[in-house]
Parts: structure tokens; sequence; C-alpha cells
């Protein structure tokens, strides 16, 4: 699955989430995702929070068979700006 895939499979839960704030995805060469409110696309731009990871591992996170908190733990994801965004992801993604 490549990244405008995922990003297709997000946009309705971004759309109703009511998220009010702006995180980044960045799965290195594979492109990234970015949220920003209700809004999501595969153009890179600033974000609150950018959460870095390969996209077989976003790929798990969102089928909710990889614990984020593990995979921050194990190194898989790494957070870089407003900590407290990522964990509203659970708005997103939980």
């Amino acid at each position: 699955m490549g990244i405008q895939d995922v990003a297709n499979r997000l946009k309705p839960q971004v759309e109703s989430a009511g998220f009010d704030r702006s995180v980044k995805f960045d799965t290195g060469e594979d492109g990234v995702i970015l949220i920003d409110g209700a809004n999501i696309s595969t153009t890179d731009g600033p974000a609150d929070c950018t959460i870095k990871l390969s996209l077989d591992d976003l790929e798990s996170l969102l089928a909710g068979d990889l614990n984020p908190t593990m995979a921050f733990m194990q190194g898989k994801l790494k957070v870089e700006g407003d900590m407290s965004v990522a964990m509203a992801l659970s708005q997103l993604i939980g």
C-alpha cells in the first residue's frame, strides 16, 4: 500500500474526528501524510508535531497491530514537536 492509499483510508476518520491541530507522519522516502484539522494531504508542510516511522510501521499502527507506546520505546517511532498532539492522535487512530 502506498502513502496515498493510507491517506485515503484515513480521510473519513480525519474529517469526522474534530481534531484541531496539525500532525505529520513522515515515512522518509515513501512520503508524508499531513493532517491539519479536518484536512489531510500528502504534501509536505509545517506541523505542530511530526511522527517519523516507516510506511510499514504506519500501516501496522493504523491497523491496530502495532502499539504506539511500544513502537516509541523500541525506536520504531520518533516524535518531534508538541508531544501532546501525538497523544491526541487517539481521536484519529484509536
